[in-house]
Parts: structure tokens; sequence; C-alpha cells
């Protein structure tokens, strides 16, 4: 970006310099800021569409709002690019995802003009409203504090929640909510079709438009002219719109919709809404990928993008010709359609990542039996319960991270009634680029101590279609799969499926210096460690143990009583995870062998390349070979656990 120029924008690096220009300015500033994010993630990837679709509603914020005293929480964070550059990141924005750089989303220990860490949706009408009260509790009731929502994640039940608390207070909360009809794949639900009832009813707009302009024309009457505005707007809404009153029955003053790529009508209402004390909300109509007409055409696609040219939209990024392994959600979405074929039990649902999940292949070929629920991850788990009670078989596919918003449904509704609900856990273990609140660091641990439930990890894609072949075919309990993100390591991957027998590990290679346990993907780095150490002629056994709980006890005491030395290996984290099973085994059995884990060390990890943070975790495939290597010249015969 540095041998790009921009007229106003580079005029600007913080919020003060863009509050100085004239409002007849903001179109252009509004342009330079669009055509600066539109270069930058061409550069370096990112996401995309959500930042430029709110790019006015960023400008008029800014502009308007004394920021950072008057406070702003972006919800989720895909659309706070615009407000990460106007507030003096700019100059390195080039950073922004790459290893030890910005970070993708706003994070208080950035900057203050992030006032909240998001990641995931729907909790920045909560976080805003407890910055509100706070400030209204220590006497700054001049302060303002502004959530900004889109519609998916309006569909998050603590949205609601949030929503009927704030209007229960007397506090400056001003809720936007930036309408573009998308999530990251198209909204769905009743809450979609009522708002678009809103921002499409003509005769509703047209007629409080023409109210409006003769109020306008009203000076002497004052205020009174306002009250009766308000009074004819509220029977209008109620007569011409059903179910209009869904905001203000929570008691928040409802403004809209407003066009939200009008710059100069989002800056006047903004400071209309300024001035009028209380909790309310603006409904703003915005279109994701707004001015780059390739993302405004396929919303799902630019969601999120790598490198590409700006003029064809084509990626820059060089793809290799031979064949290469899938991704593990490709190999899930199109084995449920095959598991599906045969079982006329099975059902999938998806909280809002059809297309991450790939179950749109089921979607598309099954509409009847695949559902995506919205942004709603408890409502999945319980409707997949729900689903369970009737003998059928739901499939339910979270990102692993996310799942941690529905871990009291899991025991609730799930596991305490031991019904038979497969959790395809995609994303898990490092994320890579999108940070700590997108890791799947946790599910091993958090899934394991659940009674009831069986939690396993496929080596590869083969063994990703036998689990899944497994949990429909002989399964009675509730059933956890975790994958990574990404591709596997098998081009021929289309196997046969076998059942596997629950808590049964495999033997990949056995030798007599050390064993290595590994569970999931990353056994594959333990492969890739043992070559290196035949080399050397140190010849370790590797166990794919495949499940953490229940564990598979008669292996476990053959490798015990053969091996002193035990290296667990696991993308996850160590603290009660599968390395924390196999010392709780070796403790109750009373075995005195010497372990070592490797795995996510207890400590927030920040965002890189998944390859970037196993060399910063201690367990890519460098990482086992030394650890190996050191744990067999230790020469203290007694038990020793060391933890990294």
């Amino acid at each position: 970006m540095k041998n790009a120029s921009f007229e106003f924008l580079d005029k600007i690096n913080f919020p003060q310099d863009l509050r100085k220009f004239d409002k007849k300015d903001l179109k252009n500033i509004c342009e330079d800021l669009r055509n600066f994010i539109i270069n930058s993630i061409s550069k370096n990837g990112g996401h995309f569409g959500a930042s430029l679709g709110v790019v006015e509603l960023t400008v008029a914020l800014h502009y308007v709002y004394n920021t950072p005293d008057d406070m702003i929480v972006w919800d989720v964070g895909h659309q706070a690019y615009g407000h990460k550059i106007l507030t003096g990141r700019k100059d390195i924005f080039y950073t922004n995802r790459v290893y030890k750089g910005l970070s993708g989303f706003p994070k208080i220990s950035e900057s203050e003009y992030d006032t909240f860490g998001v990641g995931h949706s729907s909790t920045s009408i909560s976080a805003a409203l407890g910055m509100a009260v706070a400030s209204k509790y220590q006497g700054y009731n001049e302060r303002q504090h502004i959530a900004v929502i889109g519609d998916g994640g309006m569909t998050g039940g603590i949205s609601f929640e949030g929503m009927n608390h704030a209007g229960d207070t007397e506090t400056n909360i001003t809720i936007i909510l930036n309408d573009n009809c998308m999530s990251i794949d198209p909204n769905v639900g009743a809450l979609k079709k009522y708002l678009t009832d809103i921002s499409t009813s003509p005769t509703f707009n047209n007629i409080r438009d023409d109210i409006w302009k003769v109020l306008g024309k009203l000076n002497k009457v004052g205020e009174s002219a306002r009250n009766v505005g308000k009074n004819i707007e509220k029977s209008l809404k109620s007569f011409v719109l059903d179910n209009s009153n869904l905001f203000e029955a929570l008691n928040l003053r409802y403004f809209g919709p407003i066009d939200g790529h009008d710059i100069n009508h989002l800056v006047k209402t903004l400071e209309y809404l300024k001035r009028i004390p209380g909790p309310k909300l603006l409904h703003c109509i915005t279109k994701k990928g707004k001015g780059y007409s390739l993302a405004e055409k396929n919303q799902t696609k630019w969601h999120a993008t790598g490198k590409f040219d700006v003029a064809s939209g084509k990626s820059l990024i060089i793809k290799k010709k031979e064949k290469s392994p899938p991704k593990y959600q490709d190999v899930f979405g199109n084995t449920i359609v095959e598991l599906a074929k045969i079982n006329d039990k099975i059902m999938g649902i998806t909280p809002a990542m059809p297309s991450g999940s790939s179950l749109n292949i089921m979607m598309n070929e099954m509409p009847q039996r695949a559902f995506d629920v919205g942004i709603a991850e408890q409502h999945a788990v319980t409707f997949s319960a729900g689903l369970a009670t009737k003998g059928l078989i739901p499939f339910c596919n979270i990102y692993s991270t996310f799942m941690q918003r529905a871990f009291d449904q899991v025991i609730h509704d799930v596991c305490i009634q031991n019904l038979p609900v497969i959790f395809c856990l995609d994303r898990a273990g490092i994320a890579g680029s999108d940070g700590p609140t997108h890791h799947g660091a946790y599910d091993l641990a958090y899934m394991r101590c659940l009674p009831n439930m069986i939690v396993s990890a496929p080596m590869n894609e083969s063994e990703l279609r036998n689990l899944m072949y497994t949990a429909q075919n002989l399964n009675k309990h509730p059933f956890t799969i975790r994958y990574p993100r990404g591709k596997g390591v098998m081009i021929e991957w289309k196997t046969k499926m076998e059942l596997i027998n629950i808590g049964e590990g495999r033997i990949i290679c056995e030798g007599n210096d050390i064993a290595i346990l590994s569970i999931g993907h990353i056994g594959n780095y333990v492969k890739k460690a043992i070559n290196k150490l035949r080399k050397e002629n140190i010849y370790p056994s590797h166990y794919d143990m495949r499940f953490v709980k229940p564990l598979d006890e008669k292996l476990l005491h053959r490798i015990l009583k053969k091996h002193k030395f035990i290296l667990t290996v696991e993308d996850g984290c160590v603290m009660g995870g599968f390395g924390s099973a196999i010392l709780e085994f070796i403790s109750d059995n009373n075995y005195k062998n010497s372990v070592q884990r490797l795995g996510i060390p207890d400590r927030v990890i920040e965002h890189g390349s998944q390859e970037e943070l196993y060399v910063e975790c201690n367990y890519d495939d460098d990482a086992i070979y030394r650890f190996s290597k050191k744990m067999l010249n230790f020469k203290n015969t007694s038990y020793k656990e060391v933890i990294i």
C-alpha cells in the first residue's frame, strides 16, 4: 500500500483527522477507504465483503461520535477493517491476519478504539449495554455507546437477551442493525423475512417521508409536531406492517430503515439520534461487497478471500496442477450424502455455515433432510436432540470454537438424556489466521468430561468416513467426531467405509525406543518425525488412538508395559485433553512411565498460519522429533512428567 495514493485518506490517521473535513468531502473519503480495502485485501487476503458493505457507516460513526470516548462495539468483527484503517493502523494494515501482525478482528489490547474483543457473533449489544451502564454509574452521562450488529448476528439468542435488558434501562445505547440479508451464507429464518418486510414496504416508507417533510415545515409548532409525528409513525407501522412492533415491544425506539450507503443521510441521522436519550435502534440497509461488483454478485464466495487480481477477480494463489487431497469439510459433506442415501434416518444440521461445513451438498440434494438454522448454536444442538428422540440420526455440524456456545445444551439436552446426536466439529485445533476466537483448542477437554459422550478424531479422510459410518450404524450414545481446518493427506480418499469398534486404537508402527501416542490429523506429523528418527537408528512406536473417550485400555496396557517413555501429541489444549487422559490412566493403573505431553499450551494462542502456530506451540514434526530424542536421553528411571 505504500505506493498507492489516496487524496483524502492519506490525510487521515485518526478519527480526529476525519472530523476536520467538511461534510461535502465525506463521499470522496468513503471512495478512498473502499479502494484502500480492495487494494489491500487483493494483496494480502482476508475478510472482504462485510467491510466493503459498511464503509459509509464506518466513516459516519467516526465522524459523528467522539471516539474513542464514545464507544463502538462491532459484532463479530468481519466488518471492522475500515474501522482499523481510520484508527491509527492504516500504515500497518498490510500485516492484517499475518503472524505477529494485526488481528483480523477488533482486539482491546491492540487499540483504545477497539472497545471489545470479538470473533463470535451476537455479543455486541450485551457488551455495549454493559459499557453504557458502567458509564452511567461512573457519571459519564454524555458518553455514547453504539453496537453494530448484522441481521445474521441478530438471530443469536444473546442479541434478544441484550435488547430485552437494554429496553429496561435509561442508557445511551444505540443499536445499529446492519441489514444486508447475509451472514456468511444467505441469512435464514423468520427474522430475516420480517426485516425484509420492513425494508421493502414502499407504502410505509413513502407515507412516513411525506409526513416528516410536512412536519419539518412546522417550525412554530416545535416539539408538539415531533410528538405528533411519533404517534403517526407508530400508527403507520401497526397499520402497514404486520408484527411491526418487534423492537418497540422491547422498549427500543426504532428508526429506519435507511440507506446505509448514503453517507450524508447517515451522518444527519446519527447526529439526530445522538441527541435522543435512551435505548434506540437504527435499521440500515446495506449491500455486502458494496463497490466491488464481483463481491456484490457472489457474496458468499467473497466473504473472505486470498490474494486476487482486482480487475478480473481471479485468484493469485498458485494452485498445483497435480491432484491434491480434499478438505476434511468436503469429505464430511460428500460422505453424509452417501450415508443418507442408504439410511433414511440421517438428518444434517448446521448453524449458518452450510458452505463452510460443506453441508450445502446435502442441502442441495436433500433439502428436506438438511437444515441451516442460522447463527443459533444452542438451538442447533437442542433441535438435534429433538430429532433424536423420534428415532432420527442427526449429524450436527458446528465449528469447534462455536460449539463452546452450546455447551450447556450438549450437557442438559443431549448427554443427560443419552441421545445419539452425532457432533461433527469442524475447524478443531489450530484454526489459523482467524486467531484465538476461532481456534478449536478445547473440544477434546470439554467433551471427554461428559457422561455418555464418545469422543473421537480421525487421522485421515478414510478414518473420518469410517467414524461417520460407525456413528450412524452402531452408536446409541452422543458421539463427537472432530477434525481440522484444511486438507487431509489422501488423494484417493473415497474408500469403502468400515465399522470401527468404539474405543479401539490403531497401531501405525511398532518399535522399541519410545511410544508416541497421537489423536487426529496431527498423527501425520508424527509419521514425518518418525521418518527423521529412523535415519538416526531410532525406532519409535506410533499409535493412533482414534478415541479420547473411551480409551483403548487393552492397547494402553500393552504400550505401557513395553515402553518406558511415552510421548503424547494432540492438536488441542494440553490441560485436560488427550495427554491428560493418558496420564489419568497411568496414575489409575499405577504405572511409572516417563511422560511428555505435546499440544496447545495453557495460554491464548494468537493468529498465524497453522504451520507457524504448530511450531510456536511445539508440536510440529520437528518438535516431535526433538522431544523424542530429549526423552530418550533422559536417564532418570523414576516417573517424571514434563509439561511445556
